[in-house]
């Protein structure tokens, strides 16, 4: 336990994943603001990235743009222009007409002000005219705009549906509105309000935006049109227009907005319900519609594209007849500005410059089609699970790969993530965070490259340190491309082991003073060492005079076998160099035994925590230190076992030896005497040959036979001592005849 707690907080992958991800984690749950301006960005992005899409054909837009303010004139206009507009669209057989534009101060007409001043002043001189007054009357209603207005409202088959909007705060004030008068605003529009409000269980929550005081339409107006809704917006903290209140609270009542009300006519007055959760609004129902919000009330926009997605009608070719008739038929017509220096600029996703009016146009588009963007609760467990899993697998991969191959797998990931994100907003309308998984990615890659990267010269130098002294610099350069592999245990793998010793070492010492001896040696083992190095061997240790080296390992060497014979016959041919050398100088030569096995072995770095070396253990180690022993019996210099002439048979030329058990060991193996290459002297196959017919007769208790072979071979060749090694041996077997259950197998008695 206290050891995985050290590893845990101990600095290395596995723990710098775990922290980061974990401070992610943090940073999402708490939301610092510019890490959300940058998710909204990229909110942006995917709009952009999917394109333009059709606005619906139920909406229609009357627009005070700049060809009909140089055609009517400066805007306010006068408010029959209005009426003439609400005429002619309700006789086209508009069916909703929504303004998003406010009549919240009366009419200024010339005209009226002038009978009012010539009324009064008649008043004042106590005139009496029946029919002056009558005239007076009738100018009165003729010039007044706002009744005039009000009369087409009323009179208008479509559904007229006015706007006004809501002081959020009191500061947007310059002074401060009586709570009465503020009741009376709020009773004007309270026909206006939400007129079913739905909880799913008893809760006391109050999610909804709160605002001071409604600026609503005159009266007169007011009273004439069959419902209002506000026009407000909210822009993100980034300045753009992303959601559409829903609701708005003033008062005790909550209230919709232009674009629910207009499609709530347009629907034919269906049920009309807020829900509400435990969490906040749940969302809002018109008939089998179901609208999703946040838990304040707000709709996300899908914008379609960039303005006029929409068709635009001037208001002036409206009022002058000058477009088809028909056109408005069965629509939701909103009436508003575009002409720049008159509208309400908004930032959107698609624009810096964007009408208010096509926002709640598009608000209702996405309301009738149905075609809502959508964040359910779950997509913030959605989101942590994406920073979780992405903090796995780049602390999982990176660690191990190059850093070329390292920075294209992030950079794939990377694409991946915002490609899968991109298909589940264009096809599915679901907005994921895209910003804290890739940070995750981000800030993983770059921590785990750099810490690979300063331990890395680290890990080089412990791993030069670790072998530069026993493999090759070929070996060397395969460990720092994987320092994993320089870790404290084994693994089992079927290696080559070679053993090599000096004869008669310790009397060719007596004869040597210890400069000379230190001399003699050093030549020697640097000369051997060197050709285990050359066949990409691993030194494991020097044993006074003798050598152990490992084949296939730490280096993979799937031709370990015979990496290990080459070496050993190689060694051969250099003594007899070295040999030449010393008796030039005068010295004795020496002769030496190699064994060579192959088997299974235990390898790794064996020892403790501060120090320890890269050897090898196992019973296949200890057949080959045998091997190398019974070189003496023999009298050979190269003896292998079975196990690796199986291997290497068709490469090298063998003889069989004998069958033993070598001390420690109860099942016998078979030894060959490795004599050289495949391409050897006619004479040499010939010995060969002969040697291997005089084994067979001796394993058939046939002495003589054999003797008269192997004398006849010691005459070819007096060098194969193994030919007296036999004669001796069934010289004592036709003394001392072996028991009728015999194995045929040489029992050795010393390593």
């Amino acid at each position: 336990m206290i050891k995985k707690l050290k590893l845990l907080f101990s600095l290395n992958p596995l723990s710098i994943t775990i922290y980061l991800t974990i401070l992610i984690i943090l940073i999402f749950l708490t939301g610092p603001s510019f890490l959300e301006i940058i998710e909204l960005k990229t909110l942006d992005l995917r709009f952009k990235s999917r394109g333009t899409m059709e606005g619906s054909d139920a909406i229609a837009l009357a627009v005070i743009d700049e060809k009909s303010l140089d055609k009517e004139g400066r805007w306010p206009w006068s408010r029959s222009k209005i009426a003439r507009l609400i005429n002619y669209l309700s006789d086209d057989g508009a069916k909703v007409i929504g303004f998003d534009i406010g009549f919240l101060e009366p009419d200024e007409n010339s005209n009226l002000s002038f009978i009012q001043q010539l009324e009064s002043k008649l008043g004042s001189l106590k005139l009496k005219n029946r029919e002056l007054d009558r005239f007076l009357d009738k100018s009165k209603i003729l010039a007044n705009n706002d009744l005039i207005l009000a009369n087409s409202i009323k009179r208008s088959k479509a559904k007229v549906v006015l706007g006004y909007f809501f002081h959020m705060i009191q500061e947007s004030l310059d002074y401060q509105i009586e709570r009465e008068t503020i009741n009376n605003k709020i009773a004007q529009i309270s026909g206006s309000r939400y007129p079913i409000q739905f909880s799913q269980e008893d809760t006391n929550i109050d999610p909804f935006f709160k605002a001071y005081a409604p600026e609503v339409n005159i009266p007169i107006i007011n009273q004439a049109g069959d419902s209002s809704g506000y026009f407000n917006m909210f822009p993100d903290f980034d300045g753009v227009v992303r959601w559409m209140p829903l609701i708005i609270k003033c008062g005790q009542e909550i209230f919709p907005p232009l674009s629910i009300q207009s499609i709530w006519h347009y629907l034919d007055r269906p049920p009309l319900i807020v829900k509400i959760a435990s969490y906040g609004v749940e969302g809002i129902q018109i008939g089998d519609i179901k609208i999703p919000t946040d838990e304040t009330g707000q709709m996300m926009i899908n914008y379609l594209g960039p303005p006029k997605i929409f068709p635009h009608y001037p208001i002036t070719d409206i009022i002058n007849n000058k477009i088809h008739k028909g056109v408005f038929k069965d629509k939701i017509v909103l009436i508003g500005a575009t002409a720049i220096g008159i509208y309400d600029m908004r930032n959107t996703p698609f624009s810096t410059v964007y009408p208010g009016l096509e926002i709640h146009a598009t608000a209702i588009d996405n309301i009738l089609r149905q075609n809502f963007l959508t964040r359910p609760k779950w997509t913030k467990i959605f989101d942590l699970f994406a920073i979780i899993l992405i903090g796995i697998v780049i602390g999982i991969v990176i660690p191990r790969l190059s850093a070329v191959k390292g920075i294209l797998f992030a950079i794939g990931l990377f694409i991946t993530y915002i490609f899968f994100s991109r298909i589940l907003f264009v096809k599915y309308g679901l907005c994921f965070n895209i910003t804290y998984p890739l940070i995750a990615l981000i800030v993983l890659y770059i921590s785990l490259t750099i810490y690979k990267y300063m331990t890395e010269e680290r890990e080089r130098k412990k791993i030069k340190g670790a072998f530069s002294y026993y493999v090759s610099p070929s070996v060397v350069n395969e460990m720092l491309k994987h320092p994993e592999k320089l870790k404290l245990g084994g693994d089992r793998k079927e290696l080559s082991i070679l053993f090599s010793d000096i004869r008669s070492f310790t009397t060719i010492a007596e004869g040597l003073t210890p400069e000379d001896l230190v001399h003699l040696l050093n030549a020697y083992l640097t000369a051997m060492t060197d050709i285990v190095f050359k066949y990409n061997g691993t030194l494991d240790k020097y044993m006074g005079d003798a050598i152990m080296a490992i084949y296939g390992a730490p280096l993979d060497l799937p031709d370990h076998p015979i990496k290990a014979c080459q070496s050993a016959l190689e060694m051969m041919k250099e003594l007899k160099i070295l040999n030449q050398k010393w008796i030039g100088e005068g010295k004795q030569p020496i002769n030496i035994g190699i064994g060579v096995n192959t088997g299974p072995m235990m390898v790794g770095n064996m020892g403790s925590d501060q120090r320890f070396d890269f050897t090898v253990m196992g019973d296949s180690v200890n057949l080959g230190s045998r091997l190398e022993g019974a070189n003496k019996s023999y009298k050979t210099n190269i003896i292998i076992s079975e196990f690796t002439f199986e291997k290497v048979k068709n490469e090298f030329t063998c003889m069989e030896l004998d069958s033993v058990r070598v001390k420690g060991k109860e099942q016998p193996v078979k030894i060959y005497s490795l004599t050289g290459d495949k391409d050897l002297p006619d004479m040499q196959e010939e010995i060969i040959n002969q040697f291997n017919q005089a084994v067979n007769l001796y394993k058939e208790r046939k002495w003589d036979k054999a003797i008269h072979i192997f004398e006849n071979i010691t005459a070819m060749d007096p060098n194969l001592y193994a030919a007296e090694v036999y004669i001796e041996r069934c010289l004592d077997l036709k003394k001392n005849p072996p028991p009728r259950n015999w194995d045929r197998v040489y029992t050795m008695t010393t390593k």
